[in-house]
């Protein structure tokens, strides 16, 4: 059984740093690619960043590129997404998601591509 367990959001001023961990488990795919969304009330869930386990490609959308990085580990099968200079509009819960491998990384940018999810973490930013 598939499962991602994330960790690390919390409360942090704005220009401030935060770090999230989501430890994968459970699966036995050769090639996957690994998801951050992020979502608020009432809203759908907005792609923030995406990895391939494989060869380590990274995208990210305009509005956190150069804010936002997301890496991994595969030693210890844990993905992270490093945040920095945050922002207001940043705070949301935070989802990390696995999906499938072997693709173009950018069209990896919408929750559907995914088939696992985390729980999500809190992520609020004060202004």
């Amino acid at each position: 059984q598939v499962q991602l367990v994330e960790s690390g959001g919390g409360l942090v001023q704005t220009g401030g740093s935060l770090r999230l961990s989501c430890a994968v488990s459970g699966h036995t795919f050769s090639s996957f690619t690994m998801g951050w969304f992020r979502q608020t009330p009432g809203k759908e869930r907005d792609f923030v960043a995406a990895i391939s386990w494989t060869d380590g490609g990274t995208y990210y959308p305009l509005s956190v590129k150069g804010r936002f990085t997301v890496s991994r580990d595969n030693a210890k099968n844990t993905v992270f997404l490093q945040m920095n200079s945050l922002k207001p509009e940043d705070t949301a819960i935070y989802y990390c998601a696995l999906g499938r491998g072997g693709v173009i990384i950018s069209t990896m940018v919408t929750p559907h591509e995914y088939n696992y999810w985390g729980q999500g973490t809190q992520v609020t930013v004060s202004s």
